[in-house]
């Protein structure tokens, strides 16, 4: 069996009748709540939001949309942070173009990014005059 098998397979694929896909990259679909609860110290906006991201973690390609609505006033700031675990506060790591909602947006991470990602040491916050700290903000996880 074997050996009618390889002259087949072999056949098929010099004739371009059989393709051999590539390996397919791990795409983690990632998630955050955005509230003023979350942020720290916690704050009492009315404001929510939420973030869904993809991350390759072949070409390490982060790609993301923030949704919003509900804030003191027009969003002047947002950034992904970290590393940071869920209650504490970190530095800023990706800029996120402070838009009117949804965002879209695309970063390429470096490998200690993508294992702080990965591991949800990073929270998205979004930043209004009258919540200069953050106004909603949520911790990214898978």
């Amino acid at each position: 069996m074997r050996r009618v098998a390889m002259p087949i397979i072999s056949g098929l694929l010099a004739a371009g009748l059989l393709a051999v896909a590539p390996a397919a990259a791990d795409a983690v679909k990632l998630k955050a709540e955005l509230k003023g609860s979350n942020s720290v110290p916690p704050n009492s906006s009315a404001g929510t939001g939420s973030v869904e991201a993809s991350f390759d973690t072949a070409t390490r390609l982060l790609t993301y949309t923030v949704t919003y609505s509900g804030l003191s006033g027009p969003l002047v700031a947002a950034h992904f942070h970290g590393p940071a675990a869920h209650g504490k506060n970190a530095g800023i790591v990706v800029p996120i173009n402070a838009a009117g909602s949804p965002i879209k947006g695309r970063a390429t991470l470096n490998d200690s990014q993508a294992a702080e990602l990965m591991a949800g040491k990073w929270y998205v916050n979004l930043h209004t005059a009258a919540n200069p700290g953050g106004e909603i903000r949520g911790q990214v996880t898978k």
